[in-house]
């Protein structure tokens, strides 16, 4: 094996779920096309516009993919953690990035590029079906977020987004871990509007905020609130 570097994105690939399917070889084979790279807290991962030369796999950090409207307003797309991939899609489309993304905590990624893992896709059926899958489940989540932004108010964007960290976190405590300022920006407000909302939440009996500690106190009123009805 040609080195420690390899060794050590081997290391990381094999614990990507997108990657755990694979065959030593081919997994050896991705290490070995792959570069790591390190950004700090503020850096720009790629820029809308860019050409998409290849993805970044999200080893551990956190990533935000954003666009900017032509006044200055910051519209976060996703939030990425490791373990997830990141600009997958302008790659095999042969275009450019169509957002920016920008490290918000200082983050380790996996450069791959396109030309290589094309040459493992054409080899490997099973990774084209596992990606396929990313591809899927990544289209599915930025149609919920079009229609949270364009059909619900900013209250049931915020029950919708609270429910969801819950899921994903097995409970209804919720650690936040990003500003109030880049939880406005992912649901499309301003962090004044936030805040009036949360004690509103609270008010209510919905939750119960401590900081940066939320719990769900009646997750079936939160998700009332996320399908449109008036709980407040």
């Amino acid at each position: 094996m040609a080195g420690t570097g390899v060794e050590k994105r081997l290391d990381w690939l094999r614990q990507i779920p997108l990657f755990q399917g694979l065959a030593q070889e081919r997994l050896l084979g991705l290490a070995q096309i792959s570069t790591e790279r390190v950004f700090s807290k503020g850096e720009t991962v790629f820029s809308q516009g860019r050409k998409a030369k290849g993805f970044f796999v999200l080893v551990d950090g956190r990533i935000k993919v954003f666009k900017v409207s032509l006044d200055g307003r910051e519209q976060i797309l996703h939030l990425f953690e490791g373990g997830e991939i990141i600009g997958e899609v302008p790659v095999f489309a042969g275009g450019s990035y169509p957002a920016h993304a920008e490290a918000i905590s200082r983050s380790t990624l996996i450069y791959v590029p396109r030309d290589g893992f094309v040459r493992l896709i054409r080899e490997d059926a099973d990774l084209a079906m596992e990606l396929l899958a990313v591809l899927s489940r990544r289209l599915r989540r930025f149609t919920a977020l079009v229609e949270d932004l364009s059909l619900k108010e900013v209250p049931g964007r915020l029950a919708a987004y609270l429910i969801y960290l819950a899921e994903r976190n097995g409970g209804d405590r919720i650690q936040l871990d990003m500003t109030k300022a880049q939880l406005a920006a992912l649901l499309g407000t301003i962090p004044e509007t936030l805040s009036r909302i949360f004690s509103k939440l609270s008010g209510a009996g919905l939750l119960a905020v401590d900081g940066r500690t939320l719990t769900l106190l009646d997750r079936e009123g939160l998700q009332a609130l996320a399908q449109g009805e008036k709980v407040f």
